[in-house]
């Protein structure tokens, strides 16, 4: 009778170390992108449409930050 098993150490091989590191730049690069879009897309924005959001110009690049990064 032949059996046959599954055995993973807790060491990963260096092709799951390789594709989880590219999954990791992959996800950190979408994350900047995200960024750079939101602060792209509220800079626009003219002093009076963000003064009526409650906002002020200095708040942007935190905003973008926590829309970005804090969302996951």
């Amino acid at each position: 009778m032949a059996t046959a098993s599954d055995i993973r150490t807790e060491h990963s091989g260096i092709v799951d170390r390789a594709a989880g590191f590219f999954t990791e730049v992959g996800a950190r690069y979408a994350r900047y992108k995200t960024y750079r879009a939101t602060l792209n897309e509220l800079s626009t924005l003219g002093d009076r449409d963000l003064r009526d959001m409650g906002l002020c110009r200095s708040q942007l690049r935190s905003i973008a930050w926590e829309h970005a990064y804090d969302a996951h």
